[in-house]
């Protein structure tokens, strides 16, 4: 069995609050590294986003998965709907996690999702993993103005940034 990370894109791999397209897009300090620092740990590193600008016709999906890739990413898990059109795979939901965790023959409890919204707390715990909530992003909103959306007890940890939480879950196992 093996075990995995989920990582958010947008407020947590780089970016703000909002969606920055692909060539836009500049990763946080030290992202690449943490992602590397997470693979040499024997954790297969799956980006994980809801991007409903590709079913707009703004980008395509092509684009998120180019600029996923030469992150490092070993998979990536991209909702491209709306939240107006009720699909399955949308966070809060965790049907791209299960389908990766059925993909990969994944040991769930060694499993892990970094986030900075609400959504991808509540995904991760819905599909039984790990969450660490990153500060960056709207990770602090999470704190404060959602806490009515998840348990953040929950948390197995609440970090600065994702170089922290990948310190962190290396630390840890």
């Amino acid at each position: 069995m093996m075990k995995a990370i989920f990582i958010d894109r947008d407020g947590t791999l780089g970016g703000g609050e909002s969606v920055i397209f692909p060539k836009e897009f500049q990763p946080y300090t030290n992202v690449l590294e943490s992602i590397q620092l997470l693979k040499d740990n024997g954790y297969k590193v799956i980006a994980f986003t809801n991007q409903p600008d590709i079913s707009k016709g703004k980008v395509s999906i092509n684009e998120f998965e180019e600029e996923l890739f030469q992150f490092g990413f070993d998979d990536l898990c991209i909702c491209p709907h709306q939240n107006s059109d009720g699909c399955k795979c949308r966070k809060p939901s965790a049907a791209m996690l299960l389908s990766m965790i059925a993909k990969y023959n994944l040991k769930i409890e060694e499993c892990y999702v970094i986030g900075d919204r609400w959504s991808d707390m509540l995904a991760g715990l819905r599909a039984g993993m790990n969450v660490i909530l990153v500060k960056t992003g709207s990770g602090n909103d999470a704190l404060s103005k959602y806490q009515d959306k998840w348990n953040m007890n929950s948390a197995a940890y609440i970090a600065i940034d994702i170089n922290d939480a990948a310190n962190w879950i290396t630390l840890h196992i």
